[in-house]
Order: C-alpha cells, then sequence, then structure tokens
C-alpha cells in the first residue's frame, strides 16, 4: 500500500492560463514581453477577485488547455518544463501561483488535485 500512496503523491493536477508573447517559443502573437506580464497580472487580479479560473482559462489562455478551462490534467514530475514543474508541485491544492515564466511566455498555475 505504502508504494501505491507513494505514487499517488507524485502526480498532482493543475490547470494553468498561458499569456504567449513575440519572443516567446512557438508563440503567434506580436504582444511585448511587457505587455503579456501586464495582461497575466491583471488575469491574476481578476481570479482572485472572484472570477472563476476556469473562466479566465477559457477566454483568455493562449494554451490549447483553455478549452478546457485550463486543466492539463494529472501529470508527474518532469512531465513540464523545470520552472513551471517547480512552482505547480510547491503549490498547496486550491493554491494559485505567481505568474510563472517559461520559454512559452507567462503562466498562473492553479493547482486542482
Amino acid at each position: 500500500a505504502l508504494t501505491k500512496e507513494k505514487q499517488m503523491s507524485d502526480q498532482i493536477r493543475a490547470s494553468h492560463i498561458l499569456v504567449g508573447h513575440a519572443d516567446a517559443s512557438q508563440s503567434s502573437t506580436q504582444l511585448s514581453a511587457e505587455d503579456a506580464m501586464k495582461q497575466i497580472e491583471s488575469f491574476k487580479e481578476q481570479i482572485e477577485g472572484g472570477t472563476p479560473f476556469e473562466q479566465v482559462a477559457s477566454d483568455n489562455s493562449d494554451c490549447p488547455s483553455s478549452r478546457q478551462g485550463g486543466d492539463l490534467g494529472s501529470f508527474g514530475r518532469g512531465a513540464m518544463v523545470p520552472t513551471f514543474d517547480q512552482a505547480a508541485f510547491e503549490l498547496e491544492v486550491d493554491a494559485l501561483s505567481d505568474v510563472v515564466e517559461t520559454d512559452f511566455g507567462y503562466h498562473i498555475i492553479y493547482r486542482t488535485e
């Protein structure tokens, strides 16, 4: 039983919002990094102000996961790029991350499980 529990704890589930910018990898937007940062910070304020994460993600995220309200499903350590991975695994369940920067742009991560 012990090993199974250990495995479970190595899997988390999280959602995210991505705002890409002109210098980001695989980004189709011409948004500057500075404007992208302003956007993602405003999305974080909306969520903290009570707008459901899923709604903000669906309306604004540049990731295909926006169709699922930002849900990335369950994943284990190492599945995501390192900065994203670290931030997601540090979060408590139901917690919202600070803005996380990766090669793809800026993210807000919401840990759901």
